[in-house]
This record gives C-alpha cells, structure tokens and sequence, in this order.
C-alpha cells in the first residue's frame, strides 16, 4: 500500500497519527472545545490535545461516556487538564447552555474544534423541527461558533496567540444534493435522501468555515478557520448501515484509517506551527487540499450563512 506511505508538502500524509503530527508541540496555556469527543476521533483528539498539554473541554452528549474517556485520559498523563460537559448540537437550547455555562467558567478559549456529528441516518427531525444532519452537522456547530467567538476573540487580543477554529468535513461534501445547500428544502421528508443529506451537511461545514474566514479577515481578527476530511475511519458513524458497518470490519484494516490516524488531520490543523496563518482551506491527509467548485462559491457561502442565522434567531 505504498500510496497510502506518501508525504505531502506538509511531511506528513495519509499514514501519521494524531501523535506524529503534534510531535515536539507543547500546547501548555492553550484551551481547547473538543465537540463529540466522548468517542471516536473526537476522543483522540481530546487524548493528543491533552498529552501536548492544552487544557481540553470535552462537549458530549452522553456524559457518562465522557468520563470514561477522561478517566483513561488521567490514567496515561495524570496532570492532564480535561473537563466533561453535557453538549446535543441537535438542541440549539443545549448548545446555548453549554456556551453560557462555558463562559461562566471565565476560561480562555484558544481551539474550536467542531468534530461531532451523525452520517446517513434514516428521516428523522431534530428537537428544533429540523433535518437531523443539517440540523447536527451544520446548524449546532454554527451557533456555537457565534456564541463563543467572542470568547475567542478576547482570548486571541490577551493572549496574542492565534485562535483557531476547526470544522471537521468530509470528502461526502462532493455527494450533496445537485443544488448543494436545498434551502427551500431542508425538512423535506418526500425528497430526502440519506447520503445526500449527510453530503449537504459537510458541504456546509466548509463554506461555513470559508465564510467565516471572510468576516474575521475583515474584523482583523487573530482568528483563522478551516475545515478538513479525516479520511475514512472504522467509527461508530456507520451504525445506520449494517451491511457497510459489516464490511468495514472486514476488509476495514485493509483500506481505512484507524483512529490514531483519523484524528491526525485535526491535530494537525488545530495545534501545527505550520498551519499559522492559514484560514479558508480544505485539509485532507495532513495537507491542503480542494474541496469541490461548490464549497468554493462565495456567493453560496454567504447565502447560507444568512440562510443559518435566520434559523438559530427563530
């Protein structure tokens, strides 16, 4: 498998873990969201985040599996800093509570990295009445964002140290619906198709992340934002299908990541010195890359933002 062996521009690529690419950083004073990391990638993410020393917040639905990730997290680097707090992007009225309960803490905010979500699941509406990846994938992650920014940016202006916020995509953004963003269509349950619904989900993700990277350039803003595709991993995403979960685990060892290597791209993206600077890319394999002609369209970018805001103000 010598392909999966080459190093991009970066020096790393496909085959490096979260470890390889964090390497010799030391993330001491930094603090970290880590959304959906009571499992998976996300955990990792936390794991290596905490092993360089940044202080890392976990946001998890489930609580309990939270601290079970925390707990192995002590017991590898017993003066790691993490905390377990309740997070369900599909509430915006769980994703405001945890934003007020996290600024109540008074903790600086340096890395945003939204990793959670759900892939290809049956028609099913959020507790906001909306489509459940849209509403998962997009819609919490972007009212988290807004809520914390400012924390960010007050961190960024203290601290002078660069704030970067991390939108975790996928190459299933090239599989959305033909028109990209369905607008007029979000809940419609007669036209809703699994893998397009989860493509337009992480479609939104990057021109999120690009339409953003606008604003704070404006603002002049010590902030950058990107997104990324982690490669394609043996997680728990793929519950909803028993016949690819199943095939994933068999041939799975053969032709995708682990974990260790799934999280590496997002490590990399959130803690590399190389990646100062950098906002409004598309990271694959611990590289840039190019996400397709509509994640690249400006014009679309900025009608979801407006799209969204009108969603989360309802």
């Amino acid at each position: 498998m010598w392909l999966f062996r080459r190093k991009g521009p970066s020096g790393f690529g496909y085959s490096n873990t979260a470890e390889d690419v964090t390497h010799g950083i030391d993330g001491t004073g930094l603090t970290a969201i880590v959304t959906g990391a009571s499992s998976g990638i996300g955990s990792e993410t936390a794991r290596v985040l905490a092993m360089r020393g940044v202080h890392v917040v976990m946001g998890v639905r489930n609580v309990a599996a939270g601290n079970d990730v925390k707990e192995t997290i002590l017991k590898e680097s017993s003066s790691a800093k993490v905390d377990v707090m309740e997070l369900d992007l599909s509430s915006t009225a769980s994703v405001r509570k945890f934003a007020s309960e996290f600024k109540s803490s008074d903790l600086p905010l340096n890395l945003l990295i939204n990793n959670a979500g759900v892939m290809a699941c049956p028609f099913m509406l959020s507790h906001d009445n909306i489509e459940m990846q849209f509403a998962t994938n997009h819609l919490g992650h972007f009212l988290l964002t807004e809520l914390l920014l400012d924390t960010m940016k007050s961190t960024a202006q203290e601290s002078s140290v660069e704030g970067r916020i991390v939108n975790i995509s996928s190459e299933g953004h090239r599989f959305a619906y033909k028109e990209g963003i369905r607008f007029d269509k979000i809940n419609d349950q007669s036209e809703y198709n699994q893998i397009w619904a989860y493509g337009q989900s992480k479609l939104a993700n990057i021109l999120h992340a690009n339409e953003l990277t606008r604003r704070l350039k404006e603002d002049g803003v010590q902030i950058t934002a990107n997104s990324l595709h982690p490669g394609s991993i043996m997680t728990n995403l793929l519950r909803h299908h028993s016949i690819i979960g199943g095939l994933s685990s068999t041939i799975g060892r053969l032709v995708l990541k682990n974990v260790q290597q799934g999280a590496s791209t997002t490590c990399y993206v959130a803690l590399h010195p190389d990646v100062k600077g950098v906002s409004g890319e598309y990271f694959m394999d611990n590289n840039v890359s190019t996400p397709n002609s509509q994640a690249q369209d400006t014009e679309l970018a900025k009608k979801l933002w407006d799209f969204t805001m009108n969603l989360i103000q309802q």
